[in-house]
């Protein structure tokens, strides 16, 4: 369905001058031909700006977006999830036989837990036009690493979803991704090829101020990982996504999903990992959900405060030496025009008030509390270290867990005890009138 224009109330003045200040020192300090970027909040962009050499309208110029593709990729193989046309635990020689990657899961390929090669084999594809997948010539050298044994990032790998997606669909991986994502988005400006006004692919000498012009081409069967040209205003609509306005495009649920990091403990102060088609970073005590872009040429970059429900976007046409501006642009605004919550209000408790409160996984203090009316967490008692997991209802009367050591786990609640996982929590410490796993001493607390 088409989307509805949205005007997001623009930022203040102030705030502005901020965030042209840090971009011009971007642009100048990276000597970056040109150079846009942008804030995004309320389903558009709320600011935006130019450096260098680019044509006005500047938020309608295309960039290429490089592995911001992936995202792209990602989010129609799991619109074939949702149908039930694939499982994420499907092997791919199930959906695209002949791969020396048969064995590998959809899901690690996702994640960049396959063990596919960084690169496909040839000519390097980001500088040379590309063919089918037959003529990628494919063997065994291309597994470098045994499946879910650690992250390693492969173009190979979304390139073969790519075809994943083109013969499930039947049609081309581009006219798939126009005709599920773009379109419905009304990212009308975000084509496979360039369409004017288009800026041209640079590198920049790293002695001297001069520039030399990079090639562009069709990638071929690796177009799925970093073919596509985006305009500002279209990465920012692709950012307002990310933020949850999915225009039906992907459930809510399905999202939320491809943000949850891939073998990384999300609760550590700080970390870099990836979900499913999306990155996911620890920047200073926030959690950004986005991707990079790069391809000779060109760098972009759109990540996302989904708690502050705020992102940011930037292109340019320079193949390196220019920092990573989206950060520091979340970074100003929030510090700028933090958020403003919505009030507190009561709300019915989800268990009995008799069933809240303190329990005891063997002598140490844990507390059960309600969050709202439809959720429970169970933590340990402030400035105390230990396990803490949130929990949605079941329709059998458990619990499961959402995040956390427990996510995935199912918790039980009796009137004298908690079972969660084959821990038993007690209302007091090892109580004995409670199954407790190894009984209690018959002496007790001496």
């Amino acid at each position: 369905m088409d989307t509805v224009p949205v005007m997001p109330e623009p930022v203040l003045p102030s705030t502005a001058r901020q965030l042209l200040a840090r971009t011009a020192r971007t642009q100048r300090e990276g000597r970056a031909p040109s150079l846009v970027a942008g804030v995004v909040r309320d389903g558009g962009l709320a600011w935006s700006a130019a450096r260098g050499e680019v044509p006005e309208p500047h938020a309608d110029v295309q960039y290429r977006l490089g592995s911001i593709s992936k995202t792209v990729t990602a989010v129609v193989v799991m619109r074939l999830r949702d149908e039930g046309r694939l499982h994420l635990d499907d092997h791919l020689e199930e959906h695209l036989p002949g791969t020396p990657l048969g064995d590998r899961t959809v899901g690690q390929l996702l994640s960049h837990l396959a063990g596919a090669s960084a690169e496909s084999p040839g000519g390097w594809w980001e500088r040379t036009p590309g063919g089918s997948l037959g003529e990628l010539g494919l063997g065994p050298s291309d597994v470098v690493l045994g499946a879910a044994r650690r992250f390693h990032y492969s173009n190979l790998g979304f390139g073969l979803l790519g075809e994943l997606v083109a013969r499930l669909r039947g049609t081309s991986w581009e006219d798939a991704v126009t005709a599920e994502v773009l379109a419905p988005l009304g990212m009308t400006r975000t084509t496979p090829r360039p369409v004017e006004p288009a800026a041209e692919g640079r590198a920049v000498h790293p002695w001297a101020d001069v520039v030399l012009a990079e090639p562009e081409h069709h990638a071929g069967v690796m177009a799925a990982a970093g073919q596509l040209w985006a305009s500002l205003t279209d990465l920012g609509r692709f950012a307002a996504f990310l933020l949850g306005d999915t225009a039906g495009v992907l459930d809510p649920a399905t999202l939320e999903e491809m943000t949850v990091p891939a073998g990384v403990d999300s609760s550590a102060a700080g970390w870099a990992s990836y979900g499913l088609g999306l990155q996911v970073l620890r920047v200073d005590g926030c959690t950004l959900v986005g991707h990079g872009g790069s391809m000779p040429g060109f760098l972009a970059g759109v990540f996302v405060d989904r708690d502050e429900q705020i992102g940011a976007v930037s292109l340019t046409n320079s193949t390196s030496g220019v920092d990573p501006l989206v950060f520091g642009l979340l970074t100003d605004l929030r510090a700028a025009e933090p958020r403003i919550v919505e009030p507190w209000t009561p709300a019915p408790s989800p268990l009995p008030l008799e069933r809240l409160g303190v329990w005891f996984w063997g002598p140490s203090p844990y507390v059960l509390r309600a969050v709202g009316s439809d959720l429970l967490h169970l933590g340990p008692l402030p400035g105390r270290s230990g396990r803490a997991s949130r929990f949605s209802p079941r329709d059998d009367g458990t619990w499961v867990g959402l995040d956390g050591y427990f996510a995935g786990e199912t918790l039980r609640i009796a009137e004298d005890h908690l079972d969660l996982d084959t821990f038993i929590f007690t209302r007091t410490p090892y109580d004995p009138g409670a199954p407790v796993p190894g009984g209690v001493h018959e002496h007790g607390w001496q």
